[in-house]
């Protein structure tokens, strides 16, 4: 080769060379420092239902607009991943829990091959859960609130977050046994027989109702429809909490399970207004 070809080709490898070093390198960061100041993007976890059977459930998310982190089939009870908890699922819609909207971003939603309720002559019927789902459904969530540092609080329904539109997972859901496993809530027995005894047959008032349900998490604010919208909620909250009857009616027993639930709220009733027979008014103010 003549030697005047030498000197580009020296440069010219010379170049080549050094891009590949600068690949070969990247970008680099340094993780030897971190921030106190920090917790999971997760912050609930909320349990659906699917209304449908196994084959169609997993058609509709994974090959439609709506998503969900899992799915927990029926037969056999198997625990499908669909979306990286890193990323976010299609399964909240319009939702609200304490002061947060929009809770696709900060949940984990799990959907549960269930087919929800039936209308019939007699009323609704509602299907009983199948006992192994519910027992690979705990083992999730333990895995769940461990990983992201969760309280069991974060655990809710999809009629907790949308209770204007939503009424799953049902009454027949075994929150109370969630609940014993450490991934749910339920309220004290003995502080709701307390609160019962001091209500007698008497009901706090609607304002009452309406304020602790806020504090507990619920969203009723703003709304032109508020009468059915606050019934809509007390439905929601007894469903999961007083399942045997779940009609949106306030009662002294709900207000007992709710002042149970939310720790001062009792104490505030006079607040709001004397204790009174009552019962809903679709068209109150």
């Amino acid at each position: 080769m003549p030697r005047r070809w030498l000197l580009p080709l020296r440069h010219a490898w010379l170049l080549a060379a050094a891009l590949l070093a600068g690949c070969a390198g990247g970008l680099k960061i340094d993780t030897s420092h971190s921030a106190r100041g920090q917790d999971s993007r997760v912050q609930y976890v909320i349990v659906h239902y699917t209304s449908s059977n196994a084959e169609r459930a997993m058609n509709t998310l994974t090959r439609g607009e709506v998503s969900s982190h899992y799915l927990i089939n029926d037969v056999p009870p198997t625990i499908y991943r669909l979306v990286d908890e890193d990323r976010r699922a299609w399964h909240a819609g319009d939702s609200s829990w304490q002061g947060r909207t929009w809770l696709n971003a900060s949940s984990i939603g799990i959907e549960i091959v269930h087919p929800g309720y039936r209308d019939t002559d007699a009323g609704r019927q509602w299907y009983h859960w199948n006992p192994q789902q519910i027992d690979q459904l705990i083992l999730l969530l333990q895995d769940i609130l461990q990983r992201h540092d969760l309280p069991p609080d974060r655990v809710l329904g999809h009629s907790d977050i949308a209770p204007q539109r939503k009424l799953d997972p049902g009454p027949l859901f075994p929150w109370q046994q969630l609940a014993e496993a450490g991934v749910a809530i339920w309220p004290d027995e003995a502080r709701v027989v307390h609160y019962q005894h001091l209500l007698g047959s008497l009901t706090p008032p609607l304002a009452w109702f309406e304020a602790t349900l806020q504090r507990f998490g619920y969203d009723i604010t703003g709304r032109a429809d508020q009468p059915q919208a606050l019934r809509n909620v007390i439905a929601a909250f007894q469903m999961r909490f007083r399942p045997a009857r779940h009609d949106g009616e306030p009662d002294p027993q709900t207000a007992a399970i709710l002042a149970a639930l939310v720790p001062g709220s009792f104490d505030e009733i006079g607040r709001f207004g004397e204790l009174h027979e009552m019962t809903f008014d679709n068209n109150a103010p």
